[in-house]
């Protein structure tokens, strides 16, 4: 048996769930742009990531061109300051046989969450790999015999040379190792 109560409850459960549905196409209408918006903000950077057997290569090519590659991640704080230094680089010596490598040492599950929008945000021009391979003891010695792991680290070979600058490097430092080569 129904009291004036329930009666009552019961009413004001209707006109809340009527409310509800009075109210959905409104959110509907304000959510659907930011579903779509989210969808057209995936990045359009693709990183391609690479185990060392296919990164090796790109260590030892033999043409005209001086390679600059450099070992780097975005939780590495030295690592970080350095690259506006490679990117201006890249850029000043793009049309000059040199071509820059960016070898990132980040955690692959963090490809789309950290490093995809740090190079969005920093806007590298300079060719970025994910090098992903947990065989450190394996290839460290490989890039160079005297490497520890430590980063920043930067390789520079080309025209019969090669040295391994395992530290830090400024945009002047990085001419003057590269210009010379250049010369020849």
């Amino acid at each position: 048996m129904f009291t004036e109560k329930s009666q009552y409850q019961s009413h004001r459960k209707m006109n809340k769930v009527k409310n509800i549905f009075r109210l959905l196409p409104g959110l509907l209408f304000l959510l659907i742009p930011f579903l779509l918006f989210s969808e057209n903000r995936k990045s359009e950077t693709e990183i391609k990531v690479v185990d060392f057997k296919q990164l090796q290569p790109l260590l030892e090519q033999e043409d005209d061109t001086i390679y600059v590659v450099n070992f780097w991640a975005t939780w590495c704080a030295p690592c970080l300051k350095e690259i506006p230094y490679f990117e201006e680089f890249g850029e000043k010596y793009r049309d000059r046989n040199v071509k820059v490598l960016m070898v990132s040492l980040d955690m692959r599950s963090q490809l789309e969450t950290k490093l995809i929008p740090f190079i969005e945000k920093e806007k590298m021009k300079n060719e970025v790999i994910l090098l992903d391979d947990p065989r450190f003891n394996d290839w460290i010695p490989l890039v160079d015999k005297s490497w520890t792991g430590a980063i920043p680290a930067t390789l520079v070979y080309g025209n019969g040379f090669r040295k391994f600058y395992p530290k830090e490097l400024t945009l002047a430092e990085l001419e003057e190792i590269v210009q010379p080569l250049l010369a020849n």
